[in-house]
């Protein structure tokens, strides 16, 4: 039994390691925002380009409030910052929970993790790319005559950020559906029979996060059934049978034997 003291000491040597991560990575969301503080206004200018573009001859964007055209930008250079940022952020999360994982949870972890970071940038990417010329458009000529089209910029970058977390988060089914077969929640054979469910979902769900024209809301539910279908693909390579020795429980020698090589990964470290 693991004296008192040393479980202690062990949780406090834990928190401060936590604090010293989380440090560093709010240090580096910081100093990116720093540098980028100066092209806050040029920043929103790109973020904004999908929508001027389309906006008739004369149309602008306007603020409503006195403060909005400078916290809207320092808004945006803040979330750009977190998001160049980011890959440090996880690195530092990493760095914190690896020593506690089995070597095959490790094995596992680390691509699910750059998997994910990945995809919600290529979400992004998408919706920036691909759906707002074509909802920006729509909602433009759709607008009826005689009525200017002036967007608070503060409103559109609500609704750009909702557009972006609906879009990255799409992307992230791949990764879901594999953790999902890999902890046994759900079997590959019933991912393949909810099928015609998952499509019906998918094209509610584009109805819900996008505009009320078809193409938007097909935009969003095709990629999320065509992402459930790679995700089922690839998780059916990796839920094949296993050698049984592979998942045997751990004896109380292995066991100590793993944490033995914890308690060194992190002492080396520290």
């Amino acid at each position: 039994m693991i004296p008192e003291a040393d479980v202690s000491q062990t949780f406090i040597s834990h928190l401060i390691e936590l604090r010293t991560r989380l440090l560093r990575a709010a240090v580096a969301v910081v100093v990116v925002f720093l540098c980028l503080f100066p092209f806050a206004s040029d920043l929103y200018a790109v973020l904004a380009h999908p929508l001027l573009a389309v906006l008739p001859k004369g149309g602008q964007m306007i603020a409503t409030e006195v403060t909005t055209p400078f916290f809207v930008p320092l808004k945006v250079a803040m979330m750009t910052a977190f998001l160049v940022a980011l890959p440090y952020v996880l690195y530092q999360v990493w760095a914190f929970i690896a020593p506690g994982l089995y070597s095959h949870e490790r094995r596992l972890a680390a691509p699910l993790v750059v998997a994910s970071t990945v995809l919600f940038f290529c979400g992004m990417a998408f919706a920036y790319f691909a759906v707002f010329p074509v909802v920006f458009g729509f909602i433009t000529h759709a607008a009826p005559e005689g009525v200017a089209v002036m967007t608070d910029i503060n409103k559109y970058l609500d609704f750009v950020i909702t557009l972006f977390l609906a879009f990255g988060v799409t992307f992230e089914v791949p990764v879901a559906v594999i953790l999902l077969v890999k902890m046994g929640v759900v079997s590959v054979a019933k991912l393949r029979e909810i099928r015609p469910y998952v499509i019906v979902g998918a094209f509610i769900i584009g109805a819900i996060f996008t505009p009320p024209d078809v193409i938007s809301q097909t935009m969003l539910a095709v990629p999320l059934w065509l992402l459930y279908e790679a995700g089922v693909w690839v998780a059916s390579f990796l839920d094949k049978p296993a050698a049984e020795e592979e998942y045997r429980p751990l004896s109380e020698e292995e066991m100590e034997r793993e944490l033995d090589a914890i308690e060194a990964e992190r002492k080396k470290r520290d």
